[in-house]
């Protein structure tokens, strides 16, 4: 649906602020259907997100510096996300052998279990189905465009 059907705008100062518009109504869209999609599943998207960094890492540790370095929203609270997972028994934190002041935190099996059910569930990925409507080439010219914006 276009944008000025979504907010009910019909015109806009500039084509730069209407797609400015399109692209923050666009995320908090998304980022709707993320928290719906992982509902049933008792997490989070940032919740989801570390155990995704987390399972890129497995075997290996993390610290909750690198989970803030590579999570998606820098504002998320790490420390945290991660008693949260820890209390559901998705996650472990240890003290480091090498440097005690530093917790090492490993994805459980029963994490892993979660994200191999999460990622079978096709209604629980809702930029699979939205962004599918795009055929490769546009995929790949939307990333080109967003990344030229942030640059």
């Amino acid at each position: 649906m276009r944008l000025e059907d979504e907010i009910k705008q019909p015109t806009f100062q500039s084509e730069a602020h209407k797609a400015y518009l399109n692209v923050v109504y666009t995320a908090g869209w998304l980022g709707q259907r993320q928290m719906a999609a992982f509902k049933p599943y008792g997490l989070t998207s940032p919740q989801f997100n570390v155990l995704r960094i987390l399972r890129g890492q497995h075997p290996l540790p993390a610290t909750v510096a690198l989970l803030i370095e590579r999570m998606l929203d820098k504002t998320s609270n790490a420390s945290r996300i991660v008693d949260k997972l820890e209390e559901k028994k998705l996650v472990t934190r240890t003290v480091c052998p090498a440097n005690r002041r530093a917790v090492d935190i490993r994805i459980t099996e029963a994490g892993l279990r979660l994200l191999r059910q999460i990622d079978e569930d096709e209604h629980a990925n809702p930029a699979r189905g939205s962004l599918d409507r795009l055929t490769a080439a546009e995929q790949r010219q939307l990333n080109t465009l967003l990344d030229k914006i942030r640059a």
